[in-house]
């Protein structure tokens, strides 16, 4: 029976009276992810556009978006067909790539942050030397990083993971996340500890970096002059905002998973859809508004009147 599951088809049962408001859920879902593109994509069009947000930080900014609309795009059009589907399953393999598509981009966005941290690092103790050590070389290489090893190490999780037998195809999702350890016959001591390696580094080590890289700015530019702190809460504010709410988010999609939880179906499924829902609408919200040179271009974008 077990073999026999491993080829089967998965029962997303997260959902709740679908029948009865698909079509309410199929226009609210499709609102965000049309928001979320055109949201991410117009600052991507700005910064590509725009000679003078050809540098580091906004390359990466720029990176970060694109990546918001990936990860976006590995669930959205998948629920979209379940909202209209009478039933709401998905192949096993499918399961498997979604999942690998999902949490290879949720990495790849704390090592972008790591490198926006590096960055801003560089910009404000070491002015004088920027140029020069964050060239187009640098760049390219920290954003190599960020998509290779996420996707290297989250493949071997997918593959240790496609090992293990299942015992149920139910699935109390609507997506293909962390839950799918919950329908497999036995615990892998090699899988629980792989896991804890990739949660480190692809997850830890980038957020404590963060944290210390920002900590001792902070307290350099608190005994500096009030410019130089404004410039430093400009630039840096964002990006702490950033990871504030996407570590909270991925920290609920560990535990989920993890642990049985006794929240009502409807509880859940809100959560679940604001782990999808909720970071990619923020962070060109957050970029948008906070990053001086970037809303002076949203301004000119939309609002032509005000160019000079």
């Amino acid at each position: 029976m077990a073999d026999e599951l491993n080829g089967t088809i998965i029962t997303l049962a997260g959902y709740v009276e679908v029948n009865k408001y698909r079509y309410v859920y199929f226009f609210i879902i499709f609102k965000i992810y049309l928001l979320i593109i055109c949201c991410n994509l117009t600052i991507v069009y700005l910064i590509w556009k725009n000679k003078n947000l050809h540098e580091p930080m906004y390359i990466f900014i720029a990176a970060l978006l694109l990546n918001c609309v990936l990860y976006s795009t590995s669930v959205y059009p998948k629920l979209l067909i379940d909202f209209l589907s009478e039933k709401q399953v998905i192949s096993y393999s499918a399961c498997l790539f979604q999942l690998y598509i999902f949490y290879t981009f949720c990495s790849t966005e704390f090592l972008l942050l790591s490198a926006m941290a590096y960055d801003r690092y560089v910009s404000i103790f070491k002015p004088l030397q920027y140029p020069t050590i964050m060239t187009k070389t640098t760049v390219s290489i920290f954003l190599s990083v960020a998509c290779l090893l996420p996707a290297c190490h989250v493949a071997v999780s997918v593959i240790l993971i496609a090992q293990i037998k299942l015992c149920s195809s139910t699935l109390k999702a609507i997506f293909c996340n962390n839950a799918i350890f919950r329908i497999q016959c036995v615990t892998s001591k090699i899988m629980n500890i792989y896991g804890v390696v990739g949660l480190c580094n692809l997850v830890v080590l980038p957020m404590l970096f963060i944290v210390f890289t920002y900590t001792k700015i902070f307290i350099i530019t608190y005994r500096s002059c009030k410019e130089v702190r404004k410039k430093a809460a400009e630039t840096c504010l964002p990006h702490l905002m950033v990871l504030t709410s996407f570590s909270i988010l991925c920290a609920y999609d560990i535990s989920i998973a993890r642990v049985e939880s006794n929240l009502p179906k409807s509880v859940r499924l809100i959560m679940m859809l604001q782990i999808v829902s909720y970071q990619p609408l923020f962070n060109p919200l957050i970029y948008g508004l906070k990053m001086k040179e970037i809303s002076k271009h949203l301004k000119r974008l939309f609002l032509p009147a005000t160019k000079k």
